[in-house]
């Protein structure tokens, strides 16, 4: 069955990095497209990061544009999110994600807190 796992979440200070990773299983990682979405408290999920297949072709959500990279290693099924220049208002749990014939699968989610 298809399976995300996401980890590399933490707590980190205003300025700092973390580096995301979603490990993927169950499908054929190359072929679909990946995404990186965030919930913040009270609010709705909404997507970071989105990732094409063969073209690698990225696209972000405005508020994370020139902070966050996302990138993707088909070899070990592993999409990844580096965030740098964190701010306290990408508090989050941050979710990856696929849509595999019209049908959405979430992992877990990683928890990121930008605090000093």
């Amino acid at each position: 069955q298809v399976q995300l796992v996401e980890s590399g979440g933490g707590l980190v200070q205003p300025g700092g990095s973390l580096r995301l990773t979603c490990l993927a299983s169950g499908f054929t990682f190359s072929n679909y497209a990946m995404s990186w979405y965030r919930q913040r408290p009270g609010e709705e999920r909404e997507l970071v990061a989105l990732i094409m297949t063969l073209s690698g072709l990225r696209n972000y959500a405005d508020s994370v544009k020139g902070r966050f990279t996302i990138s993707r290693d088909n070899a070990r099924n592993t999409v990844y999110l580096q965030m740098s220049s964190l701010k306290p208002e990408d508090t989050a749990v941050y979710y990856c994600k696929t849509m595999i014939r019209s049908l959405a699968y979430w992992g877990q989610g990683t928890q990121v807190t930008v605090s000093s």
